[in-house]
């Protein structure tokens, strides 16, 4: 089964995110990443949701999404060029003796030091799935103490983009 990557526009309003995670939960499709926020407009925020199913679940999952009142626009970009990025940080072991070696790990990954104590280190890692996935693993003989990760958040290369036309944008004002 492959990964899809849909970018949905929704309406920047209370209850919008359990009424999608309601929709998934009903019809049974895992979701795999999730990740939401304000676009350019106040009105308006995008879903990043990544779900692994084939062509028709993925066709279903869209129709199912288009009935949703505060659904505006759905997009599939996994067909298309796009850029992704997620967010970790992880705070790891790390005795004076290995801190070094540590942030020449770091290093390698353009990681951050985000916090130091006395016994651990805190990390930032930005970059798609495989660079978070290759920082988590490298790190990981070191003891990881903590970790938290964001889902991915994507956007379509060069002049495509998904965003709301100007008679979708008339229509968000008018409701």
């Amino acid at each position: 089964m492959e990964k899809h990557t849909l970018s949905v526009l929704v309406e920047n309003a209370p209850g919008v995110l359990t009424r999608v995670a309601g929709l998934f939960a009903r019809r049974g499709f895992n979701i795999d990443s999730l990740a939401v926020g304000r676009t350019d407009r106040d009105d308006v925020s995008r879903m990043t949701i990544v779900v692994e199913g084939d062509k028709a679940l993925i066709e279903q999952v869209t129709k199912q999404l288009h009935k949703l009142i505060d659904v505006i626009k759905i997009s599939n970009i996994t067909e298309d060029e796009y850029v992704d990025r997620e967010l970790v940080m992880i705070k790891v072991t790390a005795e004076p003796s290995q801190r070094v070696e540590i942030m020449h790990i770091a290093g390698i990954f353009r990681a951050r030091v985000v916090d130091l104590g006395s016994k651990t280190m805190s990390f930032e890692c930005t970059g798609n799935g495989g660079k978070i996935n290759a920082f988590e693993e490298s790190l990981r003989p070191y003891g990881i103490k903590e970790l938290v990760r964001t889902g991915k958040i994507a956007m379509l290369r060069g002049s495509k983009s998904v965003s709301l036309s100007v008679a979708q944008a008339r229509e968000a004002e008018s409701a």
